[in-house]
């Protein structure tokens, strides 16, 4: 009993020691690491290929270069559509071991010459190429004009099937091939090969290749087509690389954009979120609104919105005159003045004559006298005439009774409110929205013609870096007058530090016009985003799109497309913030979501602000 007794009690201790351990181990166990959480669910390795979780992977190297490596060779690879990693190690060759090499190199090529001379055999042009490259590297190696490196280039793609991954490499391939540039599979080392494009700096393949400085540089990986700068604002995401798309359209030669999309491709969402980031680089901002899109952007940064209408409390007076510049004379501005209202009053009576023009000339003329306004005086104290002013002086002229009946609506008419009195506008605000919604389709061209001959009177007035929003701009294309207006707002703008950003639905009207090609040629930005089928010819042929650009606007989602900045141009996408989505979404859900919102929260303020209210007893 007594060797049983001992068993028992050893047996005893060996559990109550596992009981004690059993409870860490199962803690362990259950504890997370990051590695469990990145780590695929299996892998697989095969001699051709890997398997990691549900994506396999196949490794290459290069194996060959051709004599000459042009600058970018290596771009088509780095902007190629697909998934994959590179690798490029460059380990430096020490110059003296490498020039006792190339004297032995060089002897040997040198006797293979004379060999073939003393035999009498015709040259042989590859011997001479190499005696020639290799004395030449020769002579930059001592000069220190070069340096030598041994290169391994390696590629790991990515697919789902073995046949998308066969066509992934089939093209790599022909790309690398049609250049010269020879690469194989990392057969029986695929685990090597991955393991090699991965970040880690490890060059577990070990297949090199020499190279001197000059190629090597050529394997820059950089060089894919980008708009990334120093400064600037984010405009989108690059399509191709996911790199960053910043700008600056102060940079450039002008400072003017133009925009084209089908409606609800995102135009005006893009250029909400242009207008928002500009805000804070120091650049005021004026916008004509002529859906009401702008109204709560301007609200929440601190901005002026007004509603311009026929019943609105807010007036421009045409024959405002701006302040001569210092280096203007007062004659220049009042000419100029003229030559505006005459243009807009030929707007607005549907065209004039040769005769009619030249009344409705002197007559501004003579209405400016009546004010004591003309090209000697100084008028920067001088109240400016209003449009009755200029019927009255039109009606008593000879040929003019005519022209004063037709611009009666203007005057006394269901028009009157809207010109007829005196400018109540301060755009005195770093954020400035014109809205236009509310005005008649009959009206909008002379209302969008009025206010930006103010706007431009205004900037003109002051040097400032600003930046003039057009939204739906074929409004001001359906007339010669409002367009040349705006082709001229385009061209002088950069004097005064004044970028145009122009943005237009209607494709087709904004290129009948005489001044829609020479806006578009005058606007260092492009951005096209998705098209409709009926413009994307003319589209292409106006900026020369390829076919493959072509349907990538045909087939783009809402807010991407191409953004052409100069010579450049890239597949963009714009993306924002969920703050920023807030304040410039136009989907009208979202919009009567954040209303219902700011309602709830109104009154709940309400009810707080009347739940502590007391009566004070007596």
């Amino acid at each position: 009993m007594g060797f049983f007794d001992s068993l028992l009690g050893k047996r005893a201790e060996k559990e109550l020691e596992i009981s004690s351990i059993l409870p860490k181990e199962i803690f362990k166990a259950s504890v997370l690491e990051l590695k469990d959480i990145i780590a695929p669910s299996a892998l697989k390795v095969t001699p051709k290929e890997l398997n990691l979780g549900e994506k396999i992977l196949r490794s290459f190297f290069v194996i060959s270069y051709p004599r000459y490596l042009s600058e970018s060779w290596f771009s088509p690879i780095i902007n190629l559509d697909k998934v994959f990693d590179v690798s490029i190690f460059v380990h430096p060759v020490e110059t003296s071991k490498v020039l006792r090499q190339f004297q032995k190199k060089v002897a040997e090529v040198q006797s293979q010459i004379h060999t073939r001379e003393e035999k009498g055999l015709v040259r042989d042009p590859m011997l001479d190429v190499a005696y020639q490259d290799l004395e030449n590297l020769r002579d930059s190696l001592q000069q220190a004009q070069e340096k030598l490196f041994d290169v391994g280039l390696y590629l790991t793609i990515y697919a789902d099937t073995d046949l998308e991954l066969d066509k992934i490499e089939s093209e790599i391939k022909s790309i690398l091939e049609a250049k010269l540039v020879y690469v194989k599979p990392a057969l029986f080392q695929q685990e090597e090969g991955y393991k090699s494009t991965l970040p880690l700096g490890e060059d577990l393949l070990n297949v090199h290749s020499k190279l001197n400085s000059s190629p090597l540089s050529s394997l820059f990986p950089f060089t894919s087509f980008d708009l990334t700068s120093d400064k600037g604002i984010l405009y989108g995401i690059n399509r191709h690389n996911s790199s960053l798309v910043l700008f600056d359209r102060f940079s450039l030669e002008n400072y003017n954009s133009i925009t084209f999309a089908k409606s609800g491709a995102g135009k005006s969402y893009a250029t909400k979120l242009e207008i928002l980031r500009t805000l804070m680089f120091d650049t005021d901002v004026i916008v004509l609104d002529p859906e009401r899109e702008y109204e709560y952007m301007a609200e929440t940064v601190g901005g002026r919105y007004f509603k311009i209408s026929l019943n609105s409390e807010h007036h421009i007076n045409p024959f405002d005159l701006p302040m001569p510049a210092p280096d203007e004379s007062s004659a220049n501005v009042l000419r100029s003045q003229i030559i505006n209202l005459v243009g807009l009053f030929r707007l607005m009576m549907g065209g004039l004559t040769a005769e009619e023009d030249a009344i409705i000339d002197r007559a501004i003329t003579e209405t400016y006298a009546l004010k004591d306004i003309t090209a000697d005086s100084d008028f920067r104290n001088v109240e400016a005439p209003l449009m009755s002013d200029f019927e009255l002086v039109l009606s008593g002229m000879e040929g003019g009774e005519s022209l004063a009946q037709r611009l009666t609506k203007y005057t006394k008419g269901t028009w009157a409110g809207f010109i007829n009195k005196p400018t109540n506008v301060d755009i005195n605000k770093k954020f400035v929205v014109f809205s236009l919604r509310d005005m008649e389709d009959e009206l909008k061209p002379i209302a969008m013609y009025i206010v930006t001959h103010y706007i431009w009177n205004a900037i003109r007035k002051e040097l400032k870096k600003r930046l003039l929003v057009i939204d739906e701009a074929w409004w001001m294309m359906k007339s010669d007058d409002t367009a040349s207006f705006l082709m001229g707002l385009v061209k002088r703008g950069r004097k005064y530090y004044l970028g145009v950003a122009t943005i237009t639905q209607d494709v087709d009207d904004f290129l009948k016009s005489p001044y829609g090609l020479p806006i578009i040629t005058n606007s260092s930005i492009q951005v096209l985003l998705k098209q409709s089928p009926t413009t994307i010819d003319k589209l292409q042929q106006t900026f020369n799109l390829t076919d493959e650009e072509k349907y990538l606007l045909l087939e783009s989602d809402v807010g991407e497309g191409i953004f052409f900045a100069g010579l450049k141009h890239v597949a963009i996408k714009v993306i924002a913030s969920y703050t920023e989505d807030q304040i410039i979404t136009s989907d009208p859900s979202q919009v009567l979501a954040i209303k219902k919102a700011r309602q709830e929260e109104l009154q709940l303020k309400d009810n707080g602000a009347a739940s502590t209210t007391t009566t004070p007893r007596t």
